[in-house]
């Protein structure tokens, strides 16, 4: 489809105009589009579609953003705007807690053993060219454009690997949007190439044109003001911030200056009874790392600042141009982070509450203000909840996650699941460090004192249960020492005492054979009860004998392959 250059329909209603002559237009559906609207596409397949007008929907996705060490408390505007509008998620978790599979599971509402997205690198199908043959066409932004006429603006980071030579380079633009603004691989503030609908444009280190968040936060805008009034949209806008390098824009540079990591109960203690890789961390950690992280913490809070202004803009735009209520707004992240806990200095990739657990606030039509939901939730379930609201069926798709949206307006006697699945594998080669020859082989992410955040060997998989009797997490190591950590969340919210040894034998059965379905499941078979779900009787397992499960338990707590 050629793009066109941008005209604009009606008169710009206020702020200066960011997008260039250049900047294509978002043309009407063609007749073929039209056809499969009305043959079933997304007209009338749900309550959310039943408007003359199908609502609007916003996705803001952060970078590297915790939630358990207070990561939303920079984002005053944000909790006000969105949080207290709606409904925040204490329950939001991703299945894996590294940016490129994180995203790809957003995309895809899938599991990394599905889309097969295992790291951050062109190897690890991150944005290769077997994801944009294979995943791309099939992602839910995709979905929107082609079959339920939205329009569609991508601004931001969209993949660590977007860019590479290898995969298309910036020429490449994914399917199914009608407005590509993407980042050249991983995240920057200065000093980086954008694709502008596959046009290369460099930026340099002058804050009032090139720092990024505020890029984004303009060009959002503009889409806002010259977009099409005859279709709905979808935005989805990727930041920057947190992640490293942690550059504030010059007005918030002082910020936060008597804020410090939070000290909490698992902060520079020693891993006890855990994998070897948090093992090896050294307690109690140097002073210069201390004083590293405490000053990173500081700067990830400062470039939170710009994102809550650019969700305060966005915010009053679509409502001076008439459109935020008709409009759903999430705000999530992709993975959280950690930040001296287990005395791992700073990094994500680990199974832990810190680094897999994520912010999760919505507001939209039909979302009551102030409310909190402890649902179980997923970013895989992302897609199939805006599916959902453009009126498009899951059945039609081979998503792994559900639509929350039932959640999201208050239905009552709801089923939902119990568990869900986390799934990393880690990086590094099978070589010992020159610079840490005392650690084993394959580490990786290594600081100057050689505490290392990573390790080829750093393979799990995990399943995390809730319901109203069970709070706790299953772990498996693909390792030689099919190493095994499971918590009790409850009693231990820190995930200090690794209970794996001391667990009823038929608890710690029932985990590792949902672990197992969970491993090689796909699309529906992923949205089944699990074993703790208060739905079911006694919360057994179906048709499994005790004997049958221990033996599990027994001869296969090694990570099973898709």
């Amino acid at each position: 489809m050629r793009l066109l250059s941008l005209a604009p329909d009606r008169p710009r209603r206020g702020g200066p105009r960011h997008l260039t002559s250049g900047s294509p237009a978002l043309p009407p559906p063609p007749p073929l589009l039209l056809l499969l609207l009305l043959l079933g596409g997304c007209l009338g397949v749900s309550g959310a579609a039943k408007s003359s007008r199908r609502p609007n929907v916003v996705l803001l996705l952060a970078d590297d953003q915790d939630e358990v060490l207070g990561g939303m408390t920079p984002l005053k505007k944000t909790k006000a705007l969105i949080g207290e509008m709606g409904m925040t998620f204490s329950s939001a978790y991703v299945p894996s807690a590294l940016c490129c599979p994180s995203r790809a599971s957003i995309l895809t509402g899938k599991y990394p053993h599905n889309h097969h997205v295992v790291n951050n690198t062109l190897e690890g199908n991150c944005s290769s060219k077997s994801w944009q043959k294979i995943q791309e066409p099939n992602t839910f932004p995709a979905i929107l454009r082609s079959m339920c006429g939205y329009q569609t603006f991508f601004a931001g980071k969209y993949l660590n690997e977007y860019g590479a030579p290898d995969a298309g380079g910036l020429g490449h633009v994914p399917l199914g949007w009608s407005y590509w603004y993407a980042l050249e691989k991983n995240s920057k503030y200065y000093n980086y190439t954008l694709s502008i609908n596959g046009k290369a444009r460099k930026h340099g280190e002058n804050y009032s044109v090139d720092y990024l968040t505020d890029v984004l936060a303009n060009v959002s805008l503009d889409f806002l003001d010259y977009k099409s009034n005859s279709e709905p949209f979808f935005m989805m806008i990727s930041t920057p911030a947190p992640h490293s390098p942690w550059t504030a824009a010059p007005q918030y540079q002082n910020a936060f200056q008597n804020v410090f990591a939070p000290r909490n109960k698992n902060f520079n203690i020693h891993g006890t009874n855990k994998h070897w890789l948090i093992r090896q961390a050294k307690t109690p950690m140097t002073n210069s790392s201390i004083q590293f992280l405490d000053n990173a913490f500081r700067k990830r809070w400062q470039t939170l600042l710009s994102v809550d202004d650019l969700v305060e803009k966005l915010v009053k735009r679509l409502e001076f141009n008439g459109e935020l209520n008709n409009t759903y707004i999430f705000y999530t992240s992709d993975n959280g982070y950690h930040t001296g806990q287990f005395s791992l200095p700073i990094d994500k990739r680990q199974l832990y509450e810190f680094d897999i657990k994520v912010p999760l606030l919505v507001r939209g039509p039909g979302i009551k203000p102030n409310q909190t939901s402890k649902m179980l939730v997923a970013n895989i379930d992302l897609g199939p909840t805006i599916l959902d609201i453009a009126g498009y069926s899951l059945n039609k798709t081979q998503m792994d996650g559900m639509s929350f949206l039932p959640i999201l307006k208050g239905a009552s006697n709801l089923t939902w699941r119990s568990d869900v699945l986390v799934e990393y594998q880690g990086e590094g080669r099978n070589v010992t460090d020159p610079t840490c020859p005392s650690l084993s082989p394959g580490v990786s992410q290594c600081f100057p004192d050689c505490v290392c955040e990573d390790a080829y060997n750093n393979t799990y998989a995990c399943v995390r249960t809730m319901s109203e009797r069970w709070n706790l997490q299953y772990c498996e190591f693909d390792d030689q020492e099919v190493f095994v950590e499971v918590y009790n969340l409850t009693a231990d919210p820190h995930q200090l005492n690794n209970i794996a040894k001391s667990i009823d034998p038929e608890l710690l059965g029932k985990m590792n054979y949902r672990l197992m379905m969970l491993q090689s499941c796909s699309g529906p078979t992923c949205r089944t009860p699990g074993v703790f779900d208060p739905g079911l009787p006694g919360s057994s397992v179906h048709g499994i004998s005790q004997a049958r499960r221990l033996e599990w338990v027994a001869t296969s707590f090694s990570r099973r392959s898709s």
